[in-house]
């Protein structure tokens, strides 16, 4: 696990670095006519003590954190920003610790019932735990890639692309009409699958969902087809309410008095004139009812 550790301040250490260095140039100019075994023995020590000082200078800017490592050993990480000092012979990996986006590519997948869609989800991610980044899986930012790729994948094959059922009658989820649902579900399985590498998830959301092109328009079609033939069955049946209330309006005040055929030839016209998709043309009757 990630072991947060704070580092010695880099300015003083900065100062000591070029008082050291400055103080061992001096010596050697100073003696250079008539130097010893001594003098050239401390300017050399001063030297590599100053180069090994710098050497052990790092920043942090803000939203970063540096791991630490001695010769193979996971010593901590660095978290806090600024200017800092640590051993010389640390090696200080740089991890990023912004968000950010990944736009993932248009996937061609068969969806539940078998068809070919095509289906894109952006990702905002974020690394929360830099040892699971740094040392559980090789490169982090291609784990995430490749992951992202695959769980956009396996959740697609999960539900159908859309349920062509009337909505009343829809059951089940579809990729099409539970946008939110499956936004969660997405975010829920790539958070299981980026655990390893010690990264966040912090949203994601499908940015693209379409059928495939090979049957796009036949698939345009029976969309068209489903839609009209839910159209047709509201109007039908608010058309036989219509003729129904009509008839029992009738027969309630006695208006009129119709045999069986009379009935049935009303409930004809009615539903011809009400389920039309173009205007009736009335026709007026001058004589009697049966004439």
């Amino acid at each position: 696990m990630e072991k947060t550790v704070k580092a010695l301040p880099g300015y003083p250490m900065l100062i000591t670095a070029i008082v050291i260095l400055g103080l061992s140039i001096w010596l050697m100019v100073a003696y250079t006519a008539n130097p010893n075994v001594a003098e050239i023995i401390l300017f050399v020590l001063g030297y590599l003590v100053s180069v090994l000082i710098f050497a052990g200078l790092f920043v942090v800017n803000p939203n970063e954190a540096k791991v630490l490592i001695l010769f193979g050993k996971y010593t901590g990480t660095v978290r806090q920003n600024g200017f800092f000092w640590a051993n010389p012979f640390l090696t200080k990996k740089k991890i990023s610790l912004r968000a950010r986006n990944l736009s993932g590519q248009k996937l061609k997948v068969n969806d539940k019932v078998g068809n070919p869609i095509e289906i894109a989800a952006v990702i905002v991610w974020q690394v929360k735990d830099t040892f699971k980044a740094s040392f559980d899986v090789d490169n982090y930012e291609d784990y995430v890639i490749i992951q992202s790729e695959a769980a956009v994948r396996h959740l697609a094959q999960q539900y159908p692309y859309d349920s062509f059922e009337n909505e009343e009658q829809e059951e089940g989820l579809t990729l099409r009409s539970g946008a939110d649902q499956v936004n969660r579900l997405l975010e829920a399985e790539l958070q299981e699958r980026l655990s390893r590498a010690g990264v966040a998830i912090i949203e994601a959301r499908i940015s693209h969902l379409a059928y495939a092109p090979e049957i796009a328009e036949a698939m345009l079609r029976r969309q068209q087809a489903t839609a009209v033939v839910a159209a047709r069955s509201r109007i039908v049946q608010g058309a036989v309410s219509m003729v129904e209330m009509a008839l029992s309006q009738l027969s309630e005040r006695h208006l009129v008095e119709l045999d069986e055929e009379r009935r049935a030839a009303m409930v004809s016209n009615l539903l011809v004139v009400l389920c039309s998709e173009s205007a009736a043309s009335p026709v007026i009757n001058a004589g009697t009812l049966y004439q």
